[in-house]
């Protein structure tokens, strides 16, 4: 591939992924936190079981046009962990909307380092060295002090936002056991991508179809949709956008190594953020600006350290995002990362 080709599918990549998980934010906001004629949607576990069941049938679409087997590649309890904590890790990010703004879920997830590395170090046995903690303080510095001087509760509702901030520690510690197992299957089953896509997402349908039948919620979601047409539509839209993230994740991933992601995931949050307070009118402050500052500084400077570093810019890492599933990247073993995401 010539420089030129490479440098458009990298923009390509980069501009498809920003832009499916920028709609995705939008609405995933939209949804939790904005009437539908007077009424709020409250069942994030049905959002989670359609986002599933989207990636279920494009995985496996992808997997027989590719012509790979359909059978599982590695131990279903394997997956079903993954599937597990990839539930309910999107369940508390779309519980978390109802405390919190968007602005200040996006921020928090950039809290997911440090769990990572923990679960990382208990299930893989992965050391980091001094310059990813320091990263990592960093990043949790700068987030913590974000979300102590200005605004953190949602537009649509006055309820303590320390019910928010208990939904995002549930959801990265989740994550961040998500990510580290996903990690875990691709390196001791060489699974393919859309064979992992496939199955946890499978599962993790089931898994959802599940909770909704036992909370009774299952019907009350749908009698909502009858209720408020226009919610399918959005539901919709953010399925769409969830797999298409998913995709466009995988093949920057292959195509231009994981380094490349990580920058591509930093420049989203920051759009992100921007547009959350541009549409929503919260008011940021000077203190959050400086905290804004400190953690994309830090995350980075930790991409370019790695860019000069890395023998191999275009080392290969498996990703799975939402919502809702991904690998965080590090600067001696790439972990990448996947929000709204919990797509």
């Amino acid at each position: 591939m010539s420089s030129s080709a490479a440098a458009f599918w990298c923009c390509f990549y980069g501009t498809g992924l920003i832009l499916s998980l920028l709609v995705y934010g939008v609405l995933q906001e939209r949804i939790m936190s904005i009437e539908y004629d007077g009424e709020l949607f409250a069942f994030s576990v049905f959002l989670v079981l359609c986002n599933r069941i989207a990636a279920v049938i494009f995985s496996m679409g992808m997997a027989l046009y590719k012509g790979e087997e359909l059978s599982p590649k590695a131990p279903i309890w394997k997956y079903l962990i993954i599937s597990f904590s990839n539930v309910y890790a999107s369940t508390c990010q779309y519980e978390a909307l109802k405390y919190v703004s968007f602005a200040v879920q996006m921020l928090c997830k950039s809290f997911k380092m440090m769990p990572v590395m923990i679960w990382g170090m208990i299930i893989v046995g992965k050391r980091y060295g001094l310059r990813d903690w320091s990263v990592a303080l960093a990043v949790t510095l700068g987030s913590t002090e974000f979300m102590m001087t200005g605004p953190t509760s949602a537009s649509s509702t006055e309820s303590n936002s320390m019910y928010g901030f208990f939904f995002l520690f549930a959801f990265l510690t989740l994550d961040g056991l998500t990510s580290t197992m996903q990690e875990k299957l691709f390196k001791e089953h060489n699974v393919s991508k859309y064979n992992q896509m496939s199955y946890v997402n499978g599962l993790s349908s089931l898994t959802s179809l599940a909770t909704l039948v036992v909370a009774g919620q299952l019907f009350p979601a749908l009698a909502f949709g009858t209720r408020h047409p226009s919610f399918w539509t959005d539901a919709a839209v953010l399925s769409a956008s969830a797999v298409s993230g998913q995709f466009f994740i995988f093949s920057q991933v292959k195509e231009f190594g994981a380094l490349v992601f990580a920058a591509t995931m930093n420049v989203r949050q920051v759009l992100s953020i921007i547009l959350s307070y541009i549409q929503y009118n919260n008011p940021i402050t000077a203190l959050q600006i400086v905290g804004l500052l400190v953690i994309f500084g830090a995350l980075f400077y930790k991409s370019i350290m790695s860019v000069l570093e890395a023998p191999d810019k275009n080392e290969k890492v498996p990703i799975l995002s939402d919502k809702t599933n991904k690998f965080e990247n590090s600067a001696e073993d790439n972990i990448t990362e996947i929000k709204d995401s919990k797509v």
